[in-house]
């Protein structure tokens, strides 16, 4: 069985996803949309995508695809989502897969309704190199506190001290620092840890009403989680998990290259993993899987950790003033 593949969005992220599932056999791109013909045609013709769409409701309804991905802005996933969903196409949504709580329920509830895969594009907890975290996670004891860092400084950020307000930073596009870098610390810490009991947020918001950078301890009943994340400076330290008996080390949150285990004796191990370059590779390939063997829903990005990280992200935002248009609907 092939899975025939739409496309939503024709920038860099979808020339990613398509570099890497083309590497899988069950993969076929036959459509994409874009809002302008031109540019459309132009992404087609690159890609060799037979079927090019202005109108998304044309799309969904269209008998040339089973699954679309999309990489829009996170103010229109929600309701491209259901419009999908609702025409029975399965839907890997990119992160931040909703701009509101509200609207991911939203969306659950569409996928439930028609019997279709909702699955957030968050690549990290698919990576070889994140999966060996937690099979070797009971190594290092009793686990007290994480530190997870991912500071990335925007090449958009010139182009916004110039006075040229990118979509990177703007509300109405329900993007910034969090919603774009800060869901790459907080999805794989609730997928390892669950929910916290408690979050306490702070953020440098720029002009725009966005976040530039921002940081957050997540509490638990016996541990914590600290994070920072920034889209305006950089950062080289890597992300730790410290346990009573040893400390996991990843050299990078988002795409885990390297990942090393100190123990309290003195001991090392690298437990490091063979792994695609193109890391969306896993992503499309889960995806994938899940549509041949009829699931609605992913064991690993799930609908529950997606749900949890939306709630952490809406309330940070809520503790520091983020607002998004979206917040009133």
């Amino acid at each position: 069985m092939t899975v025939r593949f739409g496309i939503i969005g024709t920038n860099w992220i979808t020339d990613s996803f398509i570099q890497a599932a083309k590497q899988l056999e069950d993969f076929s791109l036959t459509a994409v949309y874009s809002r302008t013909k031109e540019k459309g045609e132009s992404f087609a013709k690159k890609h060799g995508i037979a079927n090019v769409f202005t109108d998304l409701k044309e799309m969904a309804e269209s008998d040339c695809l089973d699954a679309v991905y999309i990489a829009s802005p996170n103010s229109l996933h929600a309701e491209q989502s259901i419009l999908f969903l609702t025409n029975k196409k399965h839907v890997l949504c990119e992160k931040a897969i909703a701009s509101t709580v509200k609207e991911l329920k939203e969306m659950i509830s569409a996928a439930k309704e028609n019997n279709v895969l909702l699955m957030e594009a968050l690549k990290t907890t698919m990576l070889p190199n994140f999966q060996i975290v937690q099979t070797n996670l009971h190594k290092i004891g009793k686990v007290r506190r994480a530190f997870v860092s991912y500071c990335q400084y925007s090449s958009r950020y010139d182009a916004y001290k110039e006075g040229n307000v990118l979509n990177a930073f703007k509300p109405e596009l329900s993007n910034g620092s969090l919603m774009d870098i800060g869901v790459y610390c907080i999805y794989p810490m609730v997928y390892l840890f669950g929910k916290p009991l408690s979050v306490k947020a702070s953020s440098y918001l720029l002009e725009t009403g966005v976040d530039g950078e921002g940081s957050i301890i997540m509490s638990y009943k016996d541990m914590d989680i600290i994070m920072m994340y920034s889209k305006i400076t950089n950062s080289y330290i890597p992300s730790e998990i410290q346990g009573e008996e040893g400390n996991i080390l990843l050299d990078q949150i988002n795409t885990p290259q390297k990942v090393n285990i100190y123990y309290r004796n003195g001991e090392k191990e690298d437990v490091t993993q063979p792994q695609k370059e193109e890391a969306m590779y896993y992503e499309a390939k889960e995806f994938i899987e899940l549509i041949k063997a009829g699931k609605v829903e992913s064991a690993i990005n799930s609908h529950e950790v997606s749900l949890a990280v939306m709630e952490i992200m809406e309330e940070a935002r809520k503790q520091t003033g983020i607002i998004y248009p979206a917040d009133s609907q």
